[in-house]
């Protein structure tokens, strides 16, 4: 029992030592940042000649520590989650969402020895490695300080898409009335002048469907002129969420005993 809260410690960026925490933290999160480099520079042919045993050996190391924690966060999660039992806590984490992106990071290495797949499918596959990167969230302070301020604004953020939605279907059924007599190739149908609607209230414009009669030339540049105040409305939800918890963190630094209510 004491050597599984020894490991549970280790991998728990809250409990355990210190400085054994450390050196599991980074030695994972560079492995993690590493792993998204060597992919990257895989994809040059010239590259992938020259070093492609170097690739190679990064992603072995990487999937056996990888592995290692996966069984290693499977075997401690009765300690994760203390409420439930030994079978139910395993299953727990087995099927949260960080422990979905730890069995996602390893399956593609795995699943060619296991099952016949096709090459394409286990190209394919190996753009799950980037996956790895999203393990980051739990050994970076920042990155679950974001994580919370998306999850505390999640409602504001949900209804500002709705209502960008709203808007993105309005523009383009508008649209598609004014602009298909006179463009019938380029607004065929309302699908089509969705298109036009995203990359305009997106301000992105790219210019390949545009409108030519004088109402279709208003509504775009209505329809631009929002993008410009509603594209801002996440940001704004966002950034408010991330200096309120930025607040309410450092005020439980300075009083860890006072309630953040007060």
């Amino acid at each position: 029992m004491r050597i599984k809260e020894i490991v549970y410690g280790l991998l728990d960026e809250e409990r355990g030592n210190q400085r054994g925490d450390n050196v599991v933290h980074y030695l994972i999160s560079g492995l993690i940042i590493l792993n998204v480099f060597a992919l990257f520079l895989e994809s040059y042919n010239e590259l992938k000649a020259s070093y492609g045993n170097i690739f190679k050996s990064i992603e072995i190391v990487s999937i056996i520590v990888f592995s290692i924690e996966y069984a290693a966060r499977i075997w401690t999660a009765d300690l994760a989650f203390k409420n439930k039992g030994a079978f139910k806590s395993r299953w727990s984490y087995m099927f949260s969402f960080m422990g979905l992106i730890d069995l996602l990071s390893i399956l593609p290495f795995y699943l060619p020895f296991l099952f016949k797949i096709d090459l394409r499918v286990i190209r394919t596959l190996r753009l799950l490695r980037l996956l790895r990167i999203l393990k980051l969230n739990r050994h970076s302070a920042a990155l679950r300080l974001i994580a919370t301020v998306f999850k505390k604004s999640k409602n504001d953020i949900v209804a500002t898409i709705f209502i960008v939605s709203i808007l993105l279907v309005i523009a383009a059924t508008l649209m598609y009335d004014l602009e298909n007599k006179a463009q019938p190739d380029a607004f065929k149908n309302i699908g089509e002048a969705l298109w036009w609607s995203v990359a305009t209230l997106t301000t992105v414009g790219y210019g390949d469907i545009y409108p030519i009669t004088g109402l279709g030339k208003l509504l775009s540049g209505i329809i631009a002129l929002l993008g410009i105040g509603i594209v801002a409305l996440p940001t704004g939800i966002i950034s408010s969420a991330y200096i309120e918890e930025v607040q309410n963190r450092n005020a439980m630094k300075c009083c860890p005993h006072c309630d953040k209510d007060l």
